[in-house]
């Protein structure tokens, strides 16, 4: 199975009203509705300002190309590449990838679904367009993908997301360039960080890889261990970039002053429209909801 799926705040697709109305259904009470389209009205007016906000980032600024883009906030288009020597395949499927998320759920006694198990990849990927290419740094992005598969199995239900090689990418961020050995040396420290944490989150390969005693835990030694092989995993990451760019490497990250990071394989004309068309969504309910809740207050 196939469909967008949005990797972001749940309130900017009005994932909240639901919660909302059944809470107010199993009240059983004709007293709660009023506070309950009021909740839905502030709800609703946050989530129409952050889906008019995206709106207009994606709408406002021109896309640059990697090759000239000045340094700042940009906005990206072009392919999706694997970085050379950096190996990513997704947790469930075992698919090559430039990005995956995954999620296992499992029916509990009472026939309902629950999240046993989630997380997603932080290795560095590539936007690649006619005059160059930038790395791309996905941590703290809000990621729209169309690839997305979903299968049973017993009584566990897993959810995949992946970002695929050679497939369109738009990515709207900030932009920096700087020399290959600079940014390998200010980029270490924190990549090694996330690698970690990726190993962390998949306890099994863990172990299988630094219980070294088999006694079932990973001691500090062995933790030391892990940490210095994820150093070098790291060092060789920077070192495929610095033998690949003379003049520089261009990356994109999340923003320092909170600004929209979003990374998509879809069109940013189609991407901009789903954003428009929350927010008119959002600005209805909000006015509808407000008008409704203080009538039968």
């Amino acid at each position: 199975m196939f469909e967008s799926r949005l990797h972001q705040p749940g309130w900017l697709s009005g994932a909240f009203h639901f919660v909302i109305i059944a809470l107010a259904l199993q009240a059983d009470t004709a007293e709660v509705w009023p506070y309950a389209l009021l909740a839905m009205s502030a709800v609703s007016f946050f989530a129409w300002a952050g889906n008019y906000r995206r709106y207009r980032q994606i709408h406002d600024l021109p896309t640059s190309k990697v090759a000239s883009a000045a340094q700042g906030y940009v906005e990206l288009f072009g392919k999706s590449e694997m970085l050379p020597g950096v190996p990513v395949q997704s947790c469930l499927s075992k698919t090559s990838c430039c990005w995956y998320a995954y999620q296992i759920d499992e029916r509990d006694s009472k026939d309902k679904w629950r999240t046993v198990d989630s997380g997603k990849s932080t290795e560095q990927f590539l936007l690649v367009d006619d005059t160059g290419q930038c790395v791309i740094s996905p941590d703290g992005a809000e990621i729209l993908t169309q690839g997305h598969n979903s299968w049973t199995e017993g009584n566990r239900r897993y959810s995949e997301w992946l970002l695929l090689p050679k497939g369109i990418l738009y990515a709207l961020g900030e932009f920096s360039t700087a020399g290959a050995a600079a940014v390998a040396v200010r980029e270490e420290r924190a990549d090694v960080g996330a690698l970690l944490a990726e190993w962390k989150d998949d306890p099994k390969r863990l172990h299988e890889r630094f219980d070294l005693n088999k006694d079932g835990k990973v001691d500090l030694k062995e933790w030391e261990l892990a940490r210095l092989q994820a150093k070098r995993e790291v060092r060789k990451r920077h070192s495929e970039l610095q033998s690949r760019s003379v003049e520089g490497v261009h990356l994109m990250r999340k923003p320092a002053d909170g600004r929209l990071f979003l990374v998509a394989n879809e069109m940013p004309d189609k991407l901009g429209a789903r954003y428009r068309n929350w927010s008119w969504v959002h600005l209805v309910i909000f006015v509808g909801a407000l008008s409704g809740g203080l009538f039968m207050l």
